[in-house]
């Protein structure tokens, strides 16, 4: 394919990437949008004439030409939509750009990735808990995404060059620029295992409308995103209500009650749009990972706790012999047990260690 043609779609006004991923799917690949009359876009839905009228492939591919020697000078990395080495976490958003920038060694499709957001006023408190969060994800073989802006984006970046653990940071700019400046450094290092990822072209300045559409990609690429510290405004909340658009699992660090800074985290996990994290490893926990040196752990116990009462050990057993978390109200209904009872035997069950809760009020063997 010409990736010349796939720079100059983007070159095109009035053409977005929605409306990019329909003439791909109707006409073909991006050369051939450029190679067909332009009377037969008339078919595409949502393409009216009027929008046909205003298309400007030749000032797109003008673009696209200028933009390419920017490419081979700088050794910058196309990545496009159909591109099997595109995000396929992100390729599955409605609003997922249809080409990437990238420069680096990263594997944007590693098998487990985590966003770490936070505010750019990062504390001592949240400074230590991207450390904790990082040592902890190193042993899960993790990609971590963030945005290289000041504070917990930054702590976590360096966090992970200390650790080892590969991390791409997600600009609201082009390759050519690095906002804000004081993180050149640690951008620079971030190249060996990792790298930087823009949906903008060379030239493009950090505006700020830029940064907000570039919280989409660090929580469309991501399993979940975790809020370590956050205001009531910021772009961590931003990402944060945008993965749960994704239908991706959100969690949050709590903080003290009055904590300027973590009054968003504790706004998303009291109304619901965060889980809960109480210790680092909640996290793989809650999402069902195991470290490698789990994976050839002893066959699961199938023996019953001997200090569970009748009616505990029939829940037990209930949870036992489903292997993925079950929901309160589907074990109401197996257990023939109404709710508001069960949700009682449930937390007892907890608080001595026979279950864990997860989000979404389900359940499984510890």
């Amino acid at each position: 394919m010409s990736i010349l043609h796939q720079l100059a779609l983007t070159f095109i006004k009035n053409i977005g990437p929605a409306t990019s991923r329909l003439l791909l799917a109707h006409i073909g690949d991006a050369e051939t949008i450029f190679n067909t009359n332009k009377a037969k876009f008339i078919k595409v839905p949502g393409i009216g004439e009027k929008k046909i009228n205003q298309l400007d492939f030749d000032e797109g591919l003008r673009k696209a030409e200028a933009e390419l020697k920017n490419i081979e000078k700088n050794n910058i990395d196309v990545i496009f939509y159909t591109d099997s080495r595109f995000p396929r976490r992100l390729k599955n958003c409605h609003d997922a750009p249809i080409l990437l920038y990238s420069k680096g060694n990263a594997n944007l499709n590693m098998h487990r990735i985590v966003s770490i957001v936070g505010t750019r006023n990062a504390t001592d408190y949240g400074r230590h808990l991207c450390k904790q969060l990082v040592e902890e994800l190193k042993e899960y073989n993790t990609l971590i995404v963030s945005g290289l802006a000041l504070g917990i984006d930054v702590a976590a970046h360096k966090e992970c060059i200390k650790s080892g653990v590969p991390t791409v940071g997600v600009l609201g700019h082009g390759l050519d620029k690095l906002y804000p400046s004081q993180n050149r450094s640690t951008a620079e290092k971030m190249l060996e295992n990792g790298g930087l990822l823009t949906e903008y072209p060379f030239g493009t300045a950090p505006d700020r409308q830029h940064f907000p559409e570039r919280n989409r990609i660090v929580a469309g690429m991501a399993d979940a995103t975790i809020v370590v510290e956050a205001g009531l405004k910021g772009g961590a909340l931003i990402t944060a209500e945008i993965a749960n658009s994704y239908n991706r699992d959100v969690f949050a660090f709590p903080g003290r009650l009055g904590d300027e800074y973590s009054e968003g985290c504790n706004f998303l996990i009291r109304n619901n749009k965060a889980a809960l994290l109480t210790c680092i490893a909640d996290l793989p926990y809650s999402l069902g990972w195991e470290r490698n040196s789990d994976m050839k752990a002893a066959p699961e116990q199938l023996m019953l706790p001997i200090d569970l009462s009748e009616q505990e050990r029939v829940i037990y057993d209930i949870i036992r012999q489903h292997k993925v978390p079950l929901p309160i109200d589907d074990l109401s209904i197996k257990a023939n047990m109404p709710v508001s009872q069960l949700a009682m035997t449930l937390l007892d069950m907890e608080l001595q260690g026979f279950i864990r809760s997860l989000p979404g009020k389900a359940y499984r063997i510890n």
